[in-house]
């Protein structure tokens, strides 16, 4: 039934939509996962931004010195705030998506190669790789979320 949209009824049957529950599930855990590596470096590196995280390292003004920043701990939240600004539309645009009834073949291209690819940018932020991989990274699964909006759009508005 391709081309129509799915009912709701159908979902839990549905195996494009098992795939983006399958799909979005390992990148939202991504996400989360970035939360504890930035506690970790945070911890490892005691760089924290908020006085009551201090406590555990000192008082009063000798737990000062580690309200500060840290190039690690840094490099690690943009990873996870460009994981934000890309990771959450793919789950919003991708829902529409898996709702427009798409191949299973293709809507699988789509979900692997995002994840994937925001996968290989974590690791391109985290170690890091040399530029474009992390650039080039990104520019697929940003590619792969305006293709699926497209798609939605094509379905919905007859584009």
């Amino acid at each position: 039934r391709r081309g129509e949209m799915a009912k709701s009824t159908q979902l839990i049957d549905n195996e494009v939509f098992q795939a983006y529950a399958t799909y979005t599930a390992i990148v939202l855990l991504k996400m989360m996962l970035m939360s504890l590596i930035t506690a970790y470096f945070r911890i490892t590196r005691k760089a924290f931004v908020n006085p009551e995280d201090t406590a555990s390292f000192g008082k009063g003004e000798s737990a000062k010195k580690f309200l500060r920043t840290d190039p690690d701990v840094e490099r690690v939240r943009r990873g996870h705030l460009n994981d934000l600004e890309n990771i959450v539309p793919f789950v919003g645009i991708g829902l529409l998506y898996a709702l427009s009834g798409p191949e299973l073949s293709t809507a699988l291209l789509h979900f692997r190669i995002f994840v994937g690819a925001r996968i290989f940018h974590t690791f391109a932020y985290l170690i890091p790789l040399p530029q474009p991989g992390r650039g080039l990274s990104w520019a697929v699964g940003y590619s792969v979320t305006f293709s699926m909006a497209y798609r939605v759009l094509k379905t919905v508005w007859l584009l």
